[in-house]
């Protein structure tokens, strides 16, 4: 007996979703892609994403759900957060730390994911035979490609910019998955491979210049790795390139041309209490201590890097804002218990001061005892 789709995604629905779609568990076709991508090493330092056994898994979803034979892909809308909510000059000012959109409110894994189990739940009684180990539910979390198989499931296109785009709501939406042992009814027809044409905006807005080339990011260079999963330092020739991002980059959404249709309603749990939670002064985030940091932050996705790696990342901000406001907290900065906040300090200072910052970062080098930090206070001095 198969599943009626139209049921399922009725209680996707009703069980906050906005998009649903429904596809068969099939290997993704850009699995080729996404091999040689990792043969050219651009997943930098995600090493977990090159694992032998996660390999397998997206070449065989079986081995993530035994007897899997369905994928049901889900979205939820965050669009309202980049539709107006805060101006767009507070969050282009330079003294602020900005956070991409997504991240304002709370974290979507834990939003996505309990919606998602509720989902599953729900379905009891209208599933012949359902067990609990017939389903399973990812977040960003499993060996899936999620955007290969939203487009699949008709949600969208994959765009130029390796984002999934539907083409009446744009792409500021979170995709979740339910795998499942059930057949269906029917199954959604594939989305069109790509809508972008001849367009190149997102290829050309990028600062970084994280695209080699269309559909391909090189994630050593894209401000979004740079400033979330990227734990060490950051190349110095991208630090000015990285403005005032602080966690994540919209850039290449902003600028995408389907954007424009992007629904005013969001859920008010991932939109921003105050402008604060967007784009946080600077100077305010170079007083938080590990306490305020967690209560500030420990709902939110800001939560995963830490409070030493949103420093780091303030550091080169403030470097980039260039306002003698910044010395003294950067200077206490060179005394913090991380080298990697010391060091990404130290920049901040050169950056804003020149040649003038040399007696305070030979002082500095003198009494610092971690060679990273050493090499990178070298290499300003000479």
């Amino acid at each position: 007996m198969r599943a009626s789709a139209a049921l399922w995604k009725e209680r996707a629905r009703q069980a906050g979703f906005n998009l649903v779609g429904i596809t068969p568990a099939e290997a993704s076709p850009r699995l080729g892609a996404y091999l040689r991508w990792l043969a050219a090493e651009m997943h930098g330092s995600m090493a977990y994403l090159a694992r032998e056994d996660r390999v397998r898994r997206r070449q065989d979803l079986k081995m993530v759900l035994p007897g899997v034979r369905s994928l049901v892909v889900v979205g939820l809308d965050y669009a309202k957060a980049m539709r107006g909510q805060i101006p767009t000059a507070e969050l282009r000012n330079p003294a602020r730390g900005r956070i991409a959109a997504y991240a304002w409110g709370a974290d979507y894994h834990d939003v996505m994911e309990e919606r998602l189990k509720a989902f599953a739940h729900s379905l009891t009684g209208i599933a012949p035979r359902r067990r609990s180990e017939d389903w399973k539910v990812y977040v960003d979390t499993g060996a899936l490609l999620e955007r290969s198989h939203g487009q699949r499931a008709g949600l969208g296109f994959v765009g130029k910019n390796t984002m999934l785009i539907h083409p009446r709501r744009g792409g500021n939406f979170f995709l979740g998955v339910l795998l499942t042992t059930m057949t269906f009814d029917e199954y959604d027809a594939p989305a069109a491979e790509t809508m972008c044409g001849s367009c190149q905006r997102c290829l050309q807005a990028c600062p970084t210049d994280a695209f080699p080339a269309p559909y391909v990011l090189d994630s050593r260079r894209c401000i979004s790795y740079l400033t979330i999963e990227y734990k060490g330092w950051v190349a110095r020739e991208l630090r000015p390139k990285m403005g005032n991002w602080i966690f994540g980059c919209d850039i290449c959404q902003e600028v995408c041309p389907f954007q424009r249709f992007a629904p005013d309603e969001c859920e008010p749990v991932f939109c921003a209490a105050d402008i604060e939670r967007a784009a946080p002064q600077l100077l305010a985030l170079f007083t938080l201590t590990e306490a305020k940091f967690a209560a500030r932050y420990r709902q939110t996705a800001l939560w995963r890097i830490g409070l030493p790696r949103l420093l780091r990342n303030a550091c080169i901000a403030a470097g980039n804002w260039g306002d003698e406001a910044a010395i003294a907290p950067l200077e206490r900065l060179l005394r913090h218990e991380t080298a990697i906040v010391r060091g990404h300090a130290a920049w901040g200072l050169w950056r804003i001061l020149g040649s003038v910052a040399w007696p305070i970062l030979r002082q500095y080098e003198r009494g610092e005892t971690d060679e990273g930090a050493r090499e990178e206070v070298r290499a300003l001095l000479g």
